[in-house]
């Protein structure tokens, strides 16, 4: 790999290597989410269950997850810009094929297919833009990449709104091909090629026996809540990959002389930690953006652009925050950024569990800059913490497990909350059906039976939705809350950071 640009260095077209860079990056951050508001159309579109059109954002995203720690070998082995190059085209190649999938099956498996190419994407991007950087400009550079990073996810739903009113869902798809053209020629013309070292052989067994454990997760969380988890043999069957295939993992990589994880990632303390932070931010955010669109769509009746747009304030206050962050990096401790954005994020999502089933869309807009305000001061911060003490020779590497549990925590947060929704929205409807009998006074008025007369079909049928309403929306406030609950547990997690205060030209000092 070329060496980290250093205080005085030049490098060549760095303006538009970094244009190329993001416009690559906000692609692969933008199709984790731009399909939400979309689901609902699809999901007529290619006749399957809700449960099932999930199966879109989750194998994207644990198919990047799972291919992103091949990106450190690759890059070595066959040099960075021909990765980028490969990535690039496979990305916007299967973007093409998914706006053609005809049915469910086609769609997952041209999904894996973006999310395989699109892996190599954000890790790369990260290292190279550090490398072209001084160091003293870090923190200015994680804040460019990190607004691609978060802007993606956050105006997505925005962005595919739009284009399914418009036009139709297949072009939350379409629109990739332009961008992923430019982004093929930017990198073609300007990025110089790195020098490739093929003496370092890949641990490609600690690599299955990783894979085939994320793998059995997602397959258990997206398929337990159906099969009704334990008391089904193909769940048994996931949970024992799950904990053989880990385990393995672990003893293999504690073990091995050349393992997949390098273990001098895990004697850097900050990157550790960060590490369970940006899974902790993968839940939240990536959690958060599942479930609103469906909410604001189903039980609120929004359209599709409608919905986009009143998600769209959340991207501006997250690049507020991001504008700040950038202006107090080498003034304000970065623990301190990192316990703002986590107390603010938290409210935001206690606000959100406090939504009512009349409220107007004031509400959603409120919530929504205010966690998108949060989130602009996780990201950079995290980054900058767990990167600036990292040893420049792991910094491919620490970028791709960087992603990997990014994208692990994204995949599984999605699962979690959804399986958790379908059993919340079971339970809530057969608690509230319960007081539907004739013994219910308030039932008995007349105002009440002009609606939902429990003596007549079309009167049960009425009451009926309402109670799947009142159930459905009770338990996306539970999950909500269950956001929450997970930020706020892993903010102690704080306290083991050592804080950096990077010198210009000078190697950061730590606490």
């Amino acid at each position: 790999m070329n060496p980290p640009a250093e205080p005085g260095d030049v490098v060549a077209n760095r303006g538009l290597i970094t244009v190329s860079i993001m416009l690559a990056t906000i692609m692969q951050a933008l199709d984790t989410t731009i399909a939400n508001v979309a689901l609902p159309n699809m999901q007529g579109s290619l006749s399957v269950a809700q449960d099932q059109i999930a199966w879109v954002l989750t194998s994207y995203i644990v198919a990047a997850a799972v291919a992103t720690p091949l990106c450190g070998w690759l890059a070595l082995h066959y040099g960075r810009k021909r990765l980028f190059l490969v990535s690039i085209a496979g990305f916007t190649l299967a973007s093409a094929l998914c706006g053609l999938a005809d049915n469910i099956t086609q769609m997952v498996l041209y999904r894996l297919l973006q999310g395989v190419f699109g892996a190599a994407l954000i890790p790369l991007s990260q290292a190279v833009l550090l490398d072209i950087n001084p160091r003293e400009k870090h923190a200015q550079a994680m804040a460019i990449w990190g607004a691609g990073i978060m802007l993606g996810p956050i105006l997505g739903p925005t962005l595919g709104g739009y284009l399914t009113d418009e036009y139709n869902w297949r072009w939350v798809f379409y629109i990739n091909v332009p961008i992923g053209i430019v982004c093929f020629l930017g990198m073609a013309a300007f990025l110089t090629e790195t020098r490739i070292d093929r003496s370092r052989s890949f641990d490609f067994f600690g690599f299955f026996m990783l894979s085939i454990a994320v793998g059995a997760a997602q397959m258990l969380l997206d398929r337990g809540e159906l099969k009704d988890w334990f008391d089904s043999t193909e769940i048994r069957i996931y949970f024992g990959m799950v904990v053989a295939c880990f385990w393995v993992f672990v003893v293999h990589t504690a073990t091995a002389d050349n393992s997949f994880l390098n273990r001098a990632l895990l004697k850097d303390w900050n990157f550790v930690i960060g590490c369970i932070f940006i899974a902790v931010v993968g839940v939240v955010l990536y959690g958060t953006l599942a479930l609103l669109p469906p909410f604001l769509q189903d039980l609120y009746g929004y359209p599709t652009v409608t919905t986009g747009l009143v998600m769209a304030p959340r991207g501006i206050a997250t690049m507020a925050g991001m504008l700040i962050i950038g202006r107090l990096a080498n003034k304000v401790d970065l623990r301190l950024m990192l316990l703002f954005g986590f107390i603010v994020t938290s409210y935001s999502l206690w606000q959100m569990g406090q939504f009512s089933p009349d409220m107007g869309v004031a509400p959603v807009l409120i919530t929504g800059v205010v966690q998108g305000f949060g989130m602009g001061f996780l990201f950079v911060p995290l980054t900058t913490v767990a990167f600036t003490t990292l040893d420049v020779r792991l910094r491919t590497e620490g970028a791709g497990i960087f992603s990997l549990v990014r994208n692990v925590g994204a995949s599984i947060g999605i699962s979690a909350v959804e399986s958790t929704l379908a059993r919340g929205i079971q339970s809530n409807h057969a608690a509230i059906a319960a007081n539907a009998s004739p013994y219910n006074a308030p039932l008995l008025r007349p105002g009440v039976q002009a609606f939902w007369d429990i003596h007549s079909t079309a009167g049960l049928s009425a009451l009926d939705a309402e109670i799947n309403r009142q159930a459905a929306i009770q338990s996306y406030l539970n999950d909500y809350l269950l956001i929450m609950a997970i930020a706020l547990a892993s903010m102690p997690l704080l306290l083991l950071l050592r804080g950096v205060k990077p010198a210009a030209g000078a190697r950061p000092s730590i606490e």
